[in-house]
């Protein structure tokens, strides 16, 4: 007896039947994408060269009124070519030309218009987003409960991923915050601690690489991680219900039509297009013009070697002393200000340091209702008119920017603020650096007063365990390739201490060397750099690496990869003007010793060495060298370093 075909059963095999499929290329024609809507269900498809990075993988939106992950039709995919060209002082490269092919994938349903997948492809980067259309005549406003888009990595691959913390854990409360551990080349199909993975997230194919991000993100969306439900696919998550202490929903409420953050992923066959790339600021545009023109530049910090108690009138006044000194160009006073040394004397200590040519950076609690951490000052950032207040007399005192801290969730309430924060700032002149923060995400360009952000298991951790320093190389030859691959960092390292303590004889045991630390100077990317220094170090560092420190830029020109493998050993070059900086760093046991190719220096140019004795790894008592050699006519340097120790190349052009 014959079965009658149900309805739903009669569209999805029509829907089947007529499947369609567009594919269009970057403009160099190295990258294809596929977009498909077989089944009904949106999905696409990436590759590199004619080799699949990413499998064919769900797209689509779930939206309060409806599901738009199925039951879609593809209707056309209109392809041109979008071209953009900015200068932007604050990332890895100065200039940027832009170039990529456009898609535009529109989808209906039921013969109307349901949402446009836009896809930005160049021989890198592939990003794409959401534009979602109201589904009624007088439908002005929707929610966002959650997205299908995915990953489908090919069978084989290993991952570089962070966890994700549990809402409201870690120190009072104030999780997640971006700081955990990386797990290196782990199997597939885990969903870390069980909430999933921060991004950025890196993967290793058996052809090459793909780096796993999002950008654009605002006040208008949340902030989302890559989930994982066994296998090879890894899902966009919204945030977690318990973030804010429970405050405000984990969907996305939007005005219609809407559009979503982009999607990234960086491919290559090596490692160079993933440092290199600067896909986070491609896709996106400034939201305001910036009220001045701010300046950027080192800086000095008593808190991670001194700690709280350091947060007094007199060794701040020192540690201004100690930045003109050495060339620099702020101070960040840290936590406790408003107790420790009061509004009257920071407006004084301000007075001081712009005698000296110093600028201060002011530490806040980001505050509200969210967490518990008791440091002040608190109530100042949270609200409206309370924040500009405290900003108006903070320019009226000449302060050059804010550090905010203790921020813990990506609900789009606490992304409203992130952008309110920086908006209020840029009306008072203010830059501003996040600590305990969401990763920032292509926001250098959206505010222009915008420095950095933490959003990494930092420097404050050398001072808190002693294995934080015995993994501080390994977790350096990482974040070179990950975190500090798509927004600037905040790490606030580069200790030339021995010990982190206030008279260098006791606390935790740094395990790097001195090169090490000139090199993470080149290695960490950010535009202001508060850098670990104390001092004493004016006396008993070497004087070459002091030198160094005192002239290592922190605005660049450009980045290119040289060498290397997450949490094993980094080698980039990045250029300052006429001046290419080359920095290695090592974290295995056996010696590195790579001969590199650098066709930036030509044949004879004079180039300045910073070494490492081989003998470092066995005896941290050998201190390193600098010396002078002349390119040869192959434009190769043989470097060694060992373990826990590093290598500076340095050279005009």
């Amino acid at each position: 007896m014959k079965q009658l075909m149900t309805a739903a059963a009669l569209t999805l095999c029509l829907l089947t039947a007529q499947a369609t499929e567009k594919t269009f290329q970057s403009p160099d024609g190295t990258m294809a994408v596929t977009v498909s809507d077989e089944s009904g269900r949106p999905a696409y498809q990436v590759t590199l060269n004619g080799t699949v990075f990413i499998e064919r993988s769900p797209l689509g939106v779930k939206m309060n009124f409806g599901d738009l992950t199925q039951e879609l039709t593809l209707k056309d995919c209109k392809v041109s070519t979008f071209k953009d060209a900015y200068d932007l002082a604050t990332i890895k490269q100065s200039h940027v030309s832009y170039e990529a092919t456009e898609a535009v994938c529109q989808f209906e349903r039921q013969g109307r218009p349901a949402l446009d997948i836009i896809f930005r492809v160049t021989g890198r980067d592939v990003a794409y987003r959401y534009k979602i259309y109201a589904q009624k005549r007088d439908m002005m406003s929707a929610v966002i409960e959650g997205e299908a888009s995915s990953f489908v990595l090919p069978d084989g691959t290993t991952t570089f991923l962070c966890p994700q913390s549990r809402p409201m854990g870690g120190f009072a409360r104030t999780a997640p915050s971006y700081e955990t551990s990386y797990s290196w080349d782990d199997q597939m199909g885990k969903n870390g601690w069980g909430e999933g993975y921060t991004f950025p997230c890196l993967f290793k194919t058996t052809a090459g690489w793909v780096i796993i991000s999002e950008t654009g993100t605002d006040g208008n969306y949340v902030g989302c991680r890559l989930l994982n439900n066994g296998g090879a696919k890894y899902s966009i998550g919204f945030p977690q219900q318990g973030e804010m202490n429970g405050y405000g929903t984990t969907t996305a409420t939007v005005s219609l039509p809407a559009l979503t953050p982009w999607r990234t992923m960086t491919i290559g066959t090596t490692l160079a297009p993933v440092v290199e790339t600067t896909i986070a600021n491609d896709l996106v545009q400034p939201k305001y013009k910036a009220s001045k023109a701010y300046t950027y530049g080192k800086g000095t910090w008593s808190w991670i070697i001194r700690m709280d108690n350091s947060c007094n009138f007199k060794e701040q006044k020192e540690y201004i002393d100690f930045a003109a000194a050495l060339g620099y160009r702020s101070v960040l006073v840290d936590a406790l200000w408003d107790k420790q040394i009061g509004y009257d004397r920071i407006a004084e200590l301000s007075r001081y340091a712009n005698s000296k040519g110093v600028g201060l950076f002011l530490w806040y609690n980001s505050n509200g209702t969210w967490n518990d951490a008791p440091q002040g000052p608190r109530f100042k950032m949270d609200r409206s008119a309370a924040r500009r207040q405290e900003m108006k007399w903070m320019q009226s005192i000449g302060i050059l920017g804010i550090k905010v801290d203790f921020f813990g969730g990506d609900k789009q309430p606490m992304m409203q603020l992130y952008e309110d924060i920086l908006t209020d700032a840029n009306d008072f002149g203010l830059q501003v650096i996040f600590h305990g923060c969401t990763l920032p995400r292509g926001w250098e360009r959206m505010y222009p007063n915008f420095v950095a952000a933490e959003a990494v298991l930092a420097s404050e951790n050398l001072h808190f365990g002693q294995g934080a320093c015995d993994a501080e190389a390994k977790n350096g030859c990482t974040h070179t390739f990950i975190r500090n691959t798509v927004a600037s960092m905040d790490f606030g390292g580069s200790a030339l201490n021995k010990r982190y303590s206030t008279g260098n004889d006791r606390g935790s045991y740094r395990r790097t060397s001195d090169v090490y630390a000139l090199a993470t100077a080149v290695l960490f990317q950010s535009s202001v750099q508060h850098f670990a220094l104390a001092p004493n170090n004016l006396e008993d560092a070497p004087a070459w690496a002091i030198d160094f420190m005192k002239q290592v830029p922190t605005n660049w020109d450009e980045v290119r990869f040289i060498d290397g493998y997450p949490g094993k050993y980094a080698i980039i070059a990045r250029r300052a003007g006429n001046t290419w900086y080359v920095a290695g760093i090592n974290a295995e046991k056996q010696l590195l010793k790579k001969t590199i190719t650098l066709p930036m220096f030509a044949k004879d140019t004079q180039l300045t060495i910073y070494a490492d004795d081989p003998k470092y790894a066995s005896d941290p008592t050998v201190v390193g060298n600098v010396k002078q050699i002349k390119q040869n006519k192959k434009q190769q340097v043989t470097i060694t370093i060992p373990e826990n120790g590093g290598s500076l190349i340095v050279g005009n052009i």
